[in-house]
């Protein structure tokens, strides 16, 4: 049997549609992520991961962005609006909230959730980061970001460590337009690296995800955004030693805008070394584009998705 293929899309609304269905049914996409536009009571998200599910045929992964403070998909009045990184002084702090989280998470029937955040606070750092970044403390980042890591593993949630490796120089919203960071190897690898560094030599890293930025790191290469780049992504994993399974941060975001239509990017991100792909738009006739190209999970992979699945749970 194939493996799934190597990517994880989103969908429109709050249920899926018939096309949507069809699509899922046809080009089995190794999972889903959820935004805003899907969520609105605890019963509807639970019928449509179920639904997600469904039309696969397997318990597929279903992600989610519940960080806290501005990034945060699950939103009062059903959750609880939860405190910003940089607002948690004390591991114990970001412990006591990642264990509320991941339980919200788990009561839902998803389970990974794309946090934490890896980056370090600079004077420049842009405000697309800004609060979302423990601290300016390499060390401290780590702590804090194991602290997250363990919470949600032990309720069973898949973490996904970002933005690897490292958001914080960026002056611009990689959303909207191509960030360059021109800083030397030699300091990044003292600073915005290190988190993430230490990230892959935790015992729990195994079992985290990574998702990667969508950034030209000069130092690494000075011509491809870090996510298109086969030599930048071959630096990840020999250099830095990051062994997790990889995506890359959503390809429809316009910083890939040069790099061709969703297809090519789509392509391109995997040619590059992503484990998988992720687009997050939902659009019924861009998912469908994007299909048409995107293959199934290599066999290394599988094998990293596999060694990183929490737990098993049937569809509910």
């Amino acid at each position: 049997m194939p493996h799934p293929a190597a990517i994880i899309l989103s969908v429109e609304g709050l249920e899926l549609t018939e096309a949507e269905k069809r699509l899922f049914a046809s080009t089995n996409p190794l999972g889903f992520i959820l935004f805003q536009r899907n969520c609105d009571t605890p019963e509807q998200i639970r019928k449509l991961n179920h639904e997600l599910r469904d039309a696969v045929g397997r318990h597929c992964p279903v992600l989610i962005d519940q960080e806290g403070g501005r990034v945060q998909r699950l939103k009062p009045p059903h959750w609880q609006q939860y405190m910003p990184a940089n607002s948690c002084h004390t591991t114990d702090d970001v412990s006591a909230i990642n264990c509320c989280i991941a339980n919200d998470l788990d009561a839902l029937n998803i389970d990974v959730n794309c946090t934490p955040v890896m980056d370090l606070l600079f004077e420049e750092t842009h405000d697309i980061i800004g609060d979302r970044a423990f601290s300016d403390n390499p060390q401290e980042v780590f702590e804090k970001a194991e602290a997250v890591c363990r919470a949600h593993l032990d309720a069973g949630i898949t973490p996904v460590a970002k933005h690897i490796p490292g958001h914080g120089r960026a002056t611009a919203d990689s959303h909207l337009e191509l960030p360059v960071v021109e800083t030397s190897l030699a300091e990044l690898e003292l600073t915005d690296f290190e988190p993430f560094r230490l990230m892959a030599e935790s015992p729990l890293a195994p079992q985290v995800w990574g998702m990667v930025a969508h950034i030209i790191y000069t130092a690494i290469d000075p011509d491809l955004c870090l996510t298109v780049s086969k030599g930048g992504m071959n630096y990840l994993r020999k250099d830095l030693k990051i062994d997790h399974f990889l995506l890359p941060d959503d390809i429809s975001m316009l910083a890939l805008e040069k790099y061709g239509n969703l297809a090519d990017r789509a392509v391109k991100t995997l040619e590059a070394g992503a484990d998988a792909t992720l687009y997050c738009a939902g659009k019924q006739t861009e998912m469908e584009e994007v299909m048409a190209v995107v293959p199934p999970m290599t066999d290394e992979s599988f094998n990293r998705y596999e060694r990183s699945t929490v737990r098993r749970r049937s569809a509910a």
